[in-house]
């Protein structure tokens, strides 16, 4: 049997929440809903992705549901997540099939001072600045000007798994972060740390530093293999656009491409689907999470998002009836909610092809896995052992 589909395009709209899942309160998030309160402070206004089903997955001011009177051809639905978690790797991970059920440790204190401390000597720094919970903007305004005159690296964390060091790229020099958050990566890994993260900045002083996109995401090893590790081992193709290959710690991914912001991995996806390679294009949008959410700016927001609906028509133009287009977020980043951190929350699930013939509810997705699973058979016609229940069948074909 031929597999229905010869190419998978993944888009995930990073921190693009869709309400309380039902463990929102263990994680302290009562009421946040990315998409709805947003609306709430600022009306979207989303009328491509609508014929696609966004406003069905929660309510939206600016962006009504669907009906069957609207004569649209899309599936919507929610997921829920599993893993222990509200960050990135573990909401990518689940999505191919590899869940995070034991928490990575946090730090709210910041790390021991004995880790700090072997890392300076191994790579000979003069000490570090920071090493607490903080805004990643924040405490490069703060501290910025101390580092470069001291030479010493900022590290800090979240409420997520997570050692940052932002530094100087022209002062401090980008090669030689790098290098210091390799030698951290090693560390993390004796520690069990979600992700260390590299965090360039420029300016010359506090009113003009600003980070750039020469970001990188050094992640632990995933806990076993993943559906894309069973894809490239069936010779099919895994594209990542954006940090996705950062986030597997480069494991079955086997190109990507690097991207700077939204505008350019929307552009970089767009000249990918022209090029009609079959397989899975897995694209991360993550400006709404790491220039919008964290800040807590709701029009910036709101923006990113309707970028992205300008640029749906010219997507949809280029498919064909071998195409399936999945969207979806890797967890929640209310920018209305108090803090700075993901908010645990639903996530949208949107799927759209040009032969659909009709409007279908998904409902609510018990596991992000069941998009990894979904995937696979829609490329493959076969199931697997991993996580996650596929609803290929379930799609308006």
């Amino acid at each position: 049997m031929n597999p229905l589909f010869e190419r998978v395009i993944l888009i995930i709209l990073d921190g693009v929440g869709a309400g309380e899942a039902p463990d929102t309160a263990q994680f302290n998030d009562t009421g946040a809903n990315t998409l709805g309160n947003l609306s709430n402070k600022r009306p979207l206004h989303l009328p491509n992705l609508r014929r696609w089903g966004i406003g069905n997955v929660t309510p939206m001011k600016g962006t009504p549901p669907l009906t069957k009177n609207d004569h649209n051809n899309c599936a919507f639905g929610v997921m829920k997540e599993h893993s222990a978690g509200k960050d990135t790797t573990s909401g990518h991970w689940e999505m191919m099939g590899v869940p995070v059920l034991n928490a990575f440790p946090v730090f709210p204190n910041g790390f021991p001072k004995e880790i700090i401390d072997r890392w300076c000597k191994e790579n000979d720094l003069p000490g570090v600045l920071g090493n607490e919970p903080a805004s990643g903007t924040e405490i490069i305004t703060r501290l910025g000007e101390e580092h470069i005159q001291t030479g010493k690296p900022i590290v800090y964390t979240s409420a997520d798994s997570v050692w940052q060091v932002a530094c100087h790229e022209e002062f401090f020099g980008l090669d030689r972060l790098i290098q210091i958050c390799h030698s951290a990566r090693k560390i993390c890994d004796e520690m069990n740390i979600s992700r260390v993260i590299a965090r360039p900045f420029i300016g010359k002083n506090a009113s003009e530093f600003k980070r750039t996109y020469n970001r990188k995401d050094l992640s632990l090893l995933p806990l076993h293999e993943s559906y894309l590790d069973l894809l490239t081992q069936k010779k099919i193709l895994t594209l990542g656009i954006g940090k996705i290959t950062n986030i597997y710690a480069d494991q079955g991914i086997q190109r990507n491409i690097h991207t700077e912001g939204n505008t350019d991995g929307i552009s970089k996806l767009i000249e990918q689907i022209k090029k009609e390679e079959k397989g899975l294009l897995f694209c991360n949008l993550i400006d709404t999470d790491m220039l919008y959410g964290h800040r807590r700016d709701v029009e910036g927001f709101a923006q990113a998002l309707e970028e992205f609906d300008q640029a749906v028509p010219e997507i949809q133009k280029l498919l064909t009836e071998k195409d399936l287009v999945l969207i979806t977020a890797d967890h929640g980043n209310d920018p209305t909610y108090p803090g700075t951190d993901h908010t645990r929350e639903l996530v949208p699930l949107l799927a759209y092809s040009p032969r659909f013939n009709n409007l279908k509810s998904l409902g609510t997705r018990d596991g992000f896995a069941d998009l990894g699973a979904t995937i696979y058979e829609a490329l493959t016609t076969e199931t697997s052992s991993l996580s996650g229940t596929s609803f290929l069948s379930q799609l308006p074909i």
